[in-house]
């Protein structure tokens, strides 16, 4: 799905999976793999994630001998049937195409996005060397642009991941960040960009169209949107520099529940919730709130580290490769909150997505907290990021399935919480029933006002 400026949600994974965009998606979380140092060394960050790869070895796969290796260079002897129709076509162009000059780098970059697209995956997509970047910068928590988490969503109702944009597919606003330009612009949930500055998205890839709406901080975009039934209107926004700070800390019930909202899934979030949670811990909270609403994910390693924050052994979750058997990933040891004296709780909703849902599965699983809430996202997939040799950008590519401890795979189905709870749609400003049903379920009262304090 992952955390850019408008990220893909889950990140974007890390993701990932990420996929706002980045971080989304809900983009879920991701890994991040050199081309070039794939074979001694790969270089991996795994991201949203839930959001989120094998390039060059079409052209790097090993050389057969005798009239193969003129004809399809670079194609191992097993497969060289297979690739006879590409390497023909891509002669023909090079050798014969008459109506201008052939731009290599373009045919080739065309090539690759093209094996990819074919996939019909919503997470695997090539990334041009700006769009790369941008994904990557995103991923950091700090970015140039509008501030809202985005996905590619059905328009039949049924909002489905989908792909390519269109008529039926819909760059879907899934949540504004709090305070960002899209925020103060008004911008809802639910809203559906179809122009950028008064150009059509249809038949682009969420990352072309994420890189359409991201910019440099003050200069405006137009989106055209179209918010339920409502005829398309313009709204302008200036772009600025988005630092999403990613855990929120509250005391609540008059200092007896630790409240944690975790809006991304980064290295510095993972640091951040510990020292939150131990201040609360150290303070004699015993009662914990973990609210993961509209996260869209991040990098797998903040996940496990996040979950394993309150359980001390065992598998947090299990990675299923494409001919791999499941592999557990096991709790880090020296978690503050392990003690099973401590309740825990966690808020989710259909916007929790690929790492926060490994650490939502987890949770629930190991009966160490009980989720409350509506269904989340259901990305249950980890994308690989790779770039490629020269200035060709890179892409993403799904490369294992991701299970919960009890080898649950949620993919497309999302968890469903212990307590549902779905907040009216009239609830009143700063009303929010899904805390409230938290609190009660932790014997807490309701009635104290939240004590803000920052995160380290």
């Amino acid at each position: 799905m992952s955390l850019a400026d408008l990220q893909p949600e889950h990140d974007p994974e890390p993701e990932g999976p990420p996929a706002a965009l980045p971080r989304a998606e809900p983009l879920p979380f991701d890994q991040v793999t050199s081309s070039r140092r794939r074979a001694v060394l790969p270089f991996r960050i795994a991201v949203i994630a839930v959001v989120l790869l094998g390039g060059g070895t079409l052209f790097m796969s090993g050389y057969s001998l005798g009239r193969g290796a003129a004809t399809t260079p670079g194609t191992h002897v097993s497969e060289e049937q297979a690739f006879q129709p590409f390497w023909d076509t891509y002669r023909a162009i090079t050798d014969h195409y008459a109506a201008g000059d052939v731009d290599q780098k373009k045919v080739i970059d065309g090539a690759i996005k093209g094996m990819i697209d074919a996939l019909g995956d919503p997470y695997s997509a090539y990334m041009s060397p700006e769009d790369f970047r941008r994904s990557l910068q995103g991923l950091s928590g700090q970015f140039e642009g509008i501030g809202a988490n985005v996905a590619a969503k059905s328009t039949d109702g049924k909002n489905a991941d989908c792909t390519p944009l269109g008529p039926t597919c819909a760059l879907t606003i899934v949540q504004p960040l709090t305070g960002a330009p899209a925020d103060k612009a008004g911008l809802k949930p639910g809203d559906r960009i179809t122009k950028v500055d008064g150009v059509s998205l249809d038949g682009q890839t969420v990352d072309t169209a994420v890189g359409r709406v991201r910019g440099p901080k003050g200069t405006v975009v137009t989106l055209t949107i179209v918010r339920g039934s409502t005829a398309p209107f313009d709204v302008k926004i200036t772009r600025d520099v988005i630092i999403q700070k990613e855990v929120v800390a509250k005391d609540l019930a008059a200092g007896t529940v630790g409240y944690l909202q975790v809006t991304g899934f980064s290295d510095q979030a993972a640091s951040d919730f510990q020292a939150a949670l131990k201040r609360d811990v150290d303070s004699g909270e015993r009662k914990i709130i973990v609210d993961l609403r509209g996260n869209p994910g991040g990098y797998i390693t903040a996940a496990r580290r996040i979950a394993s924050q309150f359980i001390a052994s065992g598998p947090i979750f299990w990675e299923e490769g494409a001919k791999t058997d499941p592999v557990p990933t096991n709790a880090e040891p020296g978690g503050v909150a392990t003690d099973p004296s401590i309740q825990v709780v966690v808020l989710v909703d259909k916007g929790s997505a690929s790492a926060s849902e490994i650490v939502s599965g987890a949770l629930q699983d190991t009966g160490r907290g009980k989720l409350i809430g509506e269904k989340t996202f259901g990305k249950g997939t980890i994308q690989e990021w790779q770039t490629l040799e020269g200035d060709n950008g890179g892409f993403r590519l799904t490369i294992a399935k991701w299970l919960t401890p009890d080898k649950r795979w949620i993919n497309g189905t999302g968890l469903t919480p212990d307590i549902p709870v779905t907040a009216p749609a009239n609830q009143a400003p700063g009303a929010d029933a899904v805390l409230d049903a938290a609190l009660k379920a932790l014997n807490a009262s309701t009635a104290s006002s939240p004590a803000l304090r920052a995160a380290a």
